[in-house]
């Protein structure tokens, strides 16, 4: 019984790495002369109950494959090793941190790769072996994605991987991979926000319909160095079976978009955007009616299902009057062009975040 006992135990131990003796985070970040750069919106996390607690915050990662996004210096990439990671890749923009990694990786027993890139261009599906593959209706894949991110890609980064859980591409062709991010608290709070919330707006509609997104819990700004103005909220995504809106993502965008252009208005204000003028009227009356959604609601008072019925009424519209499909009131050229998420979760214009087909 004894030795049944001492095997189960060096078992479980096994299950996680124990690293060799290392210099702290912080030493590294000081040996190596390593300073946050603004221009990238870094800023580091390096204490150690923090970074675990993020890890664990997502699920267990023990026995699962992890990819991490902007690994830094290299805190949270420790923790993610400690607690049992089968493998872990980390993928980092900034080449000055490589020697901070390598020293993990040298420590790490074969269990973690490096990748030097950019993670908004970064194809995640070489990175993954076959074997993990989920089908979709079933259980999340044994695969994580982790990441302190910049403020000033955290949130362009979550609208492209939105893009790619609906068309189930790059990490998500294994399944509904989840993810634990940070951002800037108030992004979080945007993305979690109710109907009736008044940090309820686009961004909320987007991330519920493809997500069930969880407010994990807050790490002051003081924890981080440089210290941000602003606190950090984790985040955690588990993609949905079927999103509330089943419909194209450009599509449904572009409707929720149009809606929250007038947030404090009728929402029948925003839905005329939709609509040249010449038309609108007669459209978004036809709209409401068909939906059977109030016309006079906020649009941060709607609810997914009602988003989903006004969704499925103007794809009905324009499937009788395709040339409709790429009308834009902000632009009058036949090019649906989308607005751009700031760093903070606003909306700012864009013309480089295409949510439809150019002309």
């Amino acid at each position: 019984m004894a030795g049944r006992a001492g095997s189960v135990a060096r078992r479980a131990t096994a299950a996680f790495l124990r690293l060799p003796p290392l210099p702290s985070t912080s030493d590294l970040v000081k040996l190596y002369n390593l300073r946050a750069t603004k221009q990238l919106g870094q800023n580091f996390l390096m204490d150690h109950k923090l970074t675990s607690k993020i890890v664990r915050s997502g699920g267990r990662v023990r026995d699962c494959h992890v990819c991490e996004v902007g690994p830094g210096p290299g805190g949270i990439t420790r923790s993610i090793l400690e607690q049992g990671a089968a493998h872990l890749t980390v993928l980092e923009k900034d080449p000055r941190f490589i020697p901070t990694l390598e020293l993990l990786k040298d420590a790490s027993n074969g269990k973690l790769d490096i990748e030097l890139g950019d993670v908004l261009t970064f194809n995640m599906e070489k990175i993954f072996s076959p074997d993990l593959v989920q089908p979709w209706e079933g259980r999340p894949p044994k695969i994580h994605l982790i990441g302190n991110l910049p403020f000033n890609v955290a949130t362009p980064l979550i609208i492209r991987w939105l893009r790619d859980i609906s068309l189930k591409r790059n990490a998500w062709v294994n399944g509904r991979v989840r993810m634990t991010l940070t951002f800037q608290l108030e992004v979080v709070q945007r993305m979690v926000a109710p109907p009736g919330h008044h940090q309820r707006c686009r961004l909320s509609v987007m991330c519920q319909n493809w997500c069930q997104v969880t407010h994990k819990f807050t790490i002051p700004g003081r924890a981080f160095v440089p210290k941000p103005d602003v606190d950090v909220g984790i985040a955690h995504f588990i993609p949905r079976v079927e999103p509330h809106i089943p419909l194209e993502f450009s599509l449904v965008e572009k409707v929720v978009r149009c809606i929250f252009s007038f947030r404090q208005k009728y929402c029948k204000r925003g839905a005329g955007m939709l609509f040249p003028e010449s038309l609108r009227d007669e459209l978004v009356d036809q709209m409401f009616t068909v939906a059977e959604v109030n016309p006079t609601l906020r649009p941060f008072q709607l609810s997914m299902s009602e988003f989903n019925r006004l969704c499925h009424t103007y794809a009905a519209i324009i499937e009788k009057r395709p040339t409709l499909a790429r009308f834009n009131t902000h632009n009058r050229r036949a090019v649906v062009e989308g607005v751009d998420y700031d760093s903070d979760g606003s909306e700012v214009e864009a013309d480089n975040y295409i949510v439809g087909p150019a002309a």
